[in-house]
């Protein structure tokens, strides 16, 4: 990341001040809204992700 931050898993960054950040993308909240086997398709997915890879998500939601 440029500015000094870093990046983590699952989506996670930390900006230079060292405050720790979550991108979550509309797709993901709709996903775990949705719970049941589709929330949990997509947690799967998400965890083993550092940036958040909405087409993955997607297709995980989906089966």
């Amino acid at each position: 990341m440029g500015n000094g931050g870093e990046e983590s898993e699952c989506g996670w960054c930390r900006d230079r001040w060292g405050i720790s950040w979550q991108i979550t993308p509309r797709v993901l909240i709709e996903a775990f809204n949705a719970g049941g086997a589709e929330a949990g398709r997509a947690f799967a997915a998400m965890m083993t992700m550092g940036k958040i890879d909405v087409a993955a998500i997607e297709a995980a939601r989906r089966g």
